[in-house]
Order: structure tokens, then sequence, then C-alpha cells
């Protein structure tokens, strides 16, 4: 990965999040300031000033001319440079997971989305372009997937983080004529790199791991293609999906510390998932009844897909009942009881009051930086306590 900030060498991930941006800065300021302008000062030189019908506004340029917000500005310019750096292609930032998951039904228009296992909302909006458009949803690598479909996996996977086999999705959509995005929110580079497989496009929910303090919402769209690029910068512009300037600001301070951030929530997560592993093999903890994760799949896949030996920091498990999964996260000390993933704090969701489509039995835990030690004691006490 080459950065766009200060050197003519390739530069390694942790590097990239803290210099990509260099190049881009306007003032001598070491941290990057807030601009909170909705509107910028034309070229104040009359011969460089042009007619809009003369403006190619569907191309980026390699630095922008700001005009107005919705189309970019110095904040979201210097955030793509990041995240195109570390996320290995041309990045366009969204206000939203979901409004990114929009923005490329928008631009791909498929007849049918080939989509299975994930994040049920992504399955909403999915239904929304279905009202639109007659957009037909049918299970993932379906043979009725044809050229100009669209298919969607999402790996690993929302709640287990478990892995889905990226080759084989590839070769299945591309043989068909199909394009195939995938959702890689929870496993982003360094743990998986999806451009690798011959995905067309990846897609992330910037909240969550890139973001990674539970104080902003954000997505992304990477893609390789520097036309498809420019054609999801102009939609997302006419369509209003871009995120706010301070959320912009807070992403670019999270990208600083993603690396060192993610692999430990990855080793923290790896090393608790052994241990309730080892727990359920034993019998130690009765009321545990099952352990999903990505390290335990036994596929040959799997380790080729996430090559580093880090899996994702998040997955779930099941208890004997729902009354044992709803009293469990009352029970933590170290555990907040909150839906979404990616912070610095460990979270734990009784999963049934979000998603529709689990077992009531099962909860997904979001492991963070904390001390693994102090989280398997936390959930070894939480889980004794409520054992028969």
């Amino acid at each position: 990965m080459t950065a766009t900030g200060p050197s003519d060498f390739d530069l390694q991930i942790a590097s990239l999040g803290v210099h990509a941006d260099d190049s881009y800065a306007m003032v001598s300021d070491v941290a990057m300031p807030l601009h909170v302008s909705t509107t910028f000062h034309y070229d104040s030189d009359p011969t460089k000033l042009k007619r809009a019908k003369d403006r190619d506004s569907s191309v980026k340029e390699e630095k922008t001319t700001f005009i107005y917000s919705r189309f970019g500005n110095p904040v979201t310019e210097r955030v793509e440079a990041v995240l195109s750096s570390i996320l290995n292609g041309h990045a366009v930032v969204y206000s939203s997971g979901l409004t990114a998951f929009s923005g490329a039904l928008t631009y791909y228009n498929p007849k049918r989305l080939s989509i299975g296992d994930g994040y049920h909302g992504c399955h909403g909006v999915a239904r929304i372009f279905t009202r639109l458009s007659g957009l037909e949803k049918v299970p993932l690598l379906d043979d009725s997937v044809s050229a100009g479909d669209l298919v969607h996996v999402e790996t690993p996977i929302n709640p287990t983080g478990l892995c889905t086999d990226l080759a084989k999705a590839v070769e299945f959509a591309h043989s068909r004529g199909a394009k195939i995005m995938v959702d890689a929110t929870f496993a982003p580079p360094p743990l998986q790199d999806p451009f690798e497989f011959g995905v067309d496009i990846v897609m992330h929910s910037a909240t969550k791991y890139l973001g990674g303090h539970s104080d902003l919402l954000a997505g992304v769209l990477v893609t390789k293609d520097p036309h498809v690029r420019d054609a999801l910068l102009q939609d997302r512009g006419l369509l209003g999906g871009a995120p706010g300037n301070f959320e912009t600001w807070l992403l670019l301070r999270s990208l600083r510390t993603f690396k060192m951030r993610i692999e430990t929530q990855a080793k923290n997560a790896g090393k608790i998932v052994a241990w309730l592993d080892s727990a359920l093999k034993n019998n130690d903890i009765p009321i545990l009844t099952k352990v999903y994760h990505a390290s335990l799949q036994t596929e040959e896949f799997v380790t080729k897909q996430m090559n580093t030996g880090l899996f994702s920091p998040t997955f779930a498990i099941e208890v004997a009942s729902p009354e044992i999964a709803k009293s469990l996260p009352s029970k933590l000390k170290l555990f907040h009881h909150a839906t979404s993933l990616g912070g610095v704090e460990s979270l734990i969701e009784w999963r049934a009051m979000s998603d529709p489509n689990v077992p009531e039995g099962l909860l997904r835990l979001s492991i963070g930086v904390e001390d693994a030690e102090d989280l398997i004691a936390d959930l070894k006490a939480a889980l004794l306590s409520l054992t028969v």
C-alpha cells in the first residue's frame, strides 16, 4: 500500500493511519483542525472561474477545490485519503454504513440482490429498493443470479463472527456476469483484505472498528476503479449521503490509532473465545451451549482468507435459555449491555432485542481493549452466578 503522505516508499497500516493525509494539510497544525464551513470562497482569479456547464463535477481531482460541503470539504478529503490507503482502494465516505450500502445499490441498480445472513439493516434497505424499483432479493449464491445482478457477502457474519468463503463467492458471481460486494465491517485490514480475492467493491460501517470509540456514525465504500469512485461521489453529493464535518473529524482522529486498536481487540477476542471453547468442551459452565467464532472454524479457506492469525473481535455465544441470556448482561462488570460493536469498550447484547432472526438464547460480544484476563474473569463470574 502506497502512502499519499510524506514518503515515496510503501508504508504499513499503522503509519498510513497517521500520515496518509499529510500532503492534504491546509494549515501548520499537527492535529487537524475541525472545518465547519458549508460553503467556500471561489477562486479570486477571474480567469480560473468556470461556468457550471463547463465543469466536469463527476471527476474527482487529486485535490479538490471546495465549493459546497455536500460535495466535499477539507476533513472529508483527508479521511478519504487515509481510508483509501489503509483499505487498499479508492474510498468514498458516507453518513452511515447503511447509507454506503444504499449508495452501492443505487450505483449498480441490480435486478437481483443475492444476499445471505448478516446485518438485518441491509435487508431492510433491500426491501426499500424492492418497493421503489422491483429489486428481487434472492438467497446467497442462488442459481437465478445472472449478468447485471449484485451478490452481497458479509464476512465475517453478523452476529456470529463466522467467515464466508470469498473465493467461492467471487468465482460464482463473476462466472455469471454479476458484481460482488463484500461487507467487511467485522474484519477490516489488517485482519482481511477482500480485494485479494477479486471482489468488485468493499463496504464498511465505519461506525464500528474504523471509528472505534462509539461516538460517530459513518460508512465507506471502497473500489479499485477510479471511475466507479467518481460516480459514487456524484451520487453521494446529489442524494445527500455525505457525513457531517464533525463526524469526519472524529473519524480521522480515530484512524490515527486504528491498527493498534483492532489488533488488541482481535488478540483479546482470541483469548476469550479459546477460554469459552475450552469451558464448553469440558462442561465447566453448564449453561453455555455454543460458541461462534471464525477461529473455531475448520474449513481450509478460513486461514487463507484471514491469514494473520487474528480474527474478528466480535463473536457470539448461546446459553441454555432466553431468560439466562436476558440476565447475563446485568451480571457483568466490564461489559456494557448495548448494541453496536467495535468500540474500545467491551459490549454484550442480548441480540434478540435488535435482530428478529437469531435464537433467543444468543448473545453477541464485542471485545474492547481492556485486559483479556480481566474480561475472562468477569465473564466466568457472571456465567457461574447463573448456573443452577
